[in-house]
């Protein structure tokens, strides 16, 4: 433990975006409970903003899918190596490995081994992939951060230390959407139909869905007199390949502006991953799609490392907070996700109204679910705690 005139060394390592909010948020609340704290590791914009001495920045673990990390492989591994000897050099009061579980498990179980405390925040998808994972997860990291309800009780069953510190997202929105203020910021007509189109972050996964979802979009159009089209790009590089996408479409391209795309919707068109969550807090009846590289997709099949039929963020949530309800989301993977499909699921979406009604009372109440025990606050303060929490019993 820290003596009372020295502040601790607090190591963050995010392998993503998502990640890189998450550890904003993540140092911002811990700064509250240890003002001179030093923060060093891997992040991103956010987390640099908030003051991390950063070794890397978060892109250099970016990589998605078996086959794509396998070209990534050697440089990966060194570079693992390499954060480790300096974290042993430094032996920082706790490292905390954000997600990306692939490459900080390796990391954090070296640290332990070593008397280094270590925290693993978000539980990797134990439910979905891999559950033999538990205790692998728990030799590695002293104490597991939870964002989803339902995890904790899968690691008591092996007795590792997991807490459920609710989702920072889940705190961020409001339980109501406020639709119209949207439409408004982003110049949009009030009484017109809105489809949001998200297909993904990356470039790569523009370049994989981008011409599938743009065509969708375009044949939903067809049928929807009146319809707007609006699709946020994440960066420069996608807003890049978005416009080439897009020329011959009738659509708003935003610069950024997910979240104000998403509330100002009535349906919304994304790929699967955590935006399918944050479509779920801004309340909008959502169809998802998804393809992998088929390399990825066959190894995965192969080795039976799927446990789950169900892909998107609110219907696993749905399934889990009740195992007989109707799934909310539509999912089209794959082989079927193509334009003609993507197109007839968001028709049948814009087409019942009931249905929608059903969806958004859904999503509020996994949403107030979803919030814990989190103060009115810092949305990350439950997370901050636990990890001071191991700090000070060091």
């Amino acid at each position: 433990m820290p003596s009372p005139d020295k502040q601790p060394v607090i190591a963050l390592l995010a392998g993503e975006a998502s990640g890189d909010q998450l550890g904003a948020n993540l140092i911002s609340a811990l700064r509250e409970r240890f003002p001179d704290a030093r923060f060093v590791g891997v992040g991103g914009p956010r987390m640099q903003a908030e003051g991390i001495e950063a070794w890397h920045d978060t892109d250099a673990l970016s990589v998605m899918g078996f086959a794509e990390v396998l070209r990534h492989l050697p440089r990966l591994l060194k570079l693992r190596r390499d954060l480790a000897r300096r974290l042993l050099a430094l032996r920082p009061d706790v490292f905390i490995g954000i997600d990306a579980p692939d490459f900080n498990l390796g990391l954090e179980r070296k640290l332990t081994q070593a008397g280094i405390p270590t925290v693993h925040y978000v539980s990797p998808s134990v439910w979905a992939w891999r559950e033999n994972r538990v205790d692998k997860i728990g030799r590695s990291a002293d104490r597991i951060l939870c964002l989803f309800p339902m995890e904790p009780a899968i690691y008591e069953h092996h007795g590792i230390d997991a807490r459920f510190v609710g989702h920072p997202l889940a705190a961020s929105w409001p339980i109501l959407a406020d639709r119209a203020a949207a439409r408004d910021a982003l110049d949009l007509p009030q009484d017109r139909p809105v489809l949001a189109v998200l297909p993904g972050s990356r470039p790569s996964e523009i370049e994989r869905l981008g011409h599938t979802f743009v065509e969708a979009a375009d044949r939903v159009a067809q049928r929807i007199p009146g319809l707007r089209i609006v699709i946020p790009a994440a960066n420069e590089r996608c807003r890049a390949l978005l416009q080439t996408l897009t020329a011959k479409s009738e659509v708003l391209l935003l610069a950024g502006q997910a979240r104000e795309a998403m509330l100002a919707a009535d349906v919304i068109l994304l790929a699967s991953g955590t935006a399918t969550l944050e479509a779920m807090l801004a309340k909008r009846p959502m169809v998802v799609g998804y393809r992998v590289a088929p390399t990825s997709y066959w190894i995965a099949r192969a080795l039976r490392m799927l446990k789950t039929d169900i892909y998107s963020l609110p219907n696993i949530l749905t399934r889990a907070d009740d195992p007989q309800a109707p799934l909310p989301v539509p999912e089209l993977m794959q082989e079927a996700c193509t334009a003609n499909h993507l197109a007839d699921a968001i028709l049948d979406l814009f087409g019942d109204t009931e249905r929608r009604g059903n969806i958004t009372a859904t999503f509020e109440r996994l949403h107030h679910k979803l919030r814990g025990e989190a103060p009115a606050g810092h949305p990350a303060a439950p997370a901050a705690e636990a990890v001071a929490e191991l700090i000070r019993s060091r």
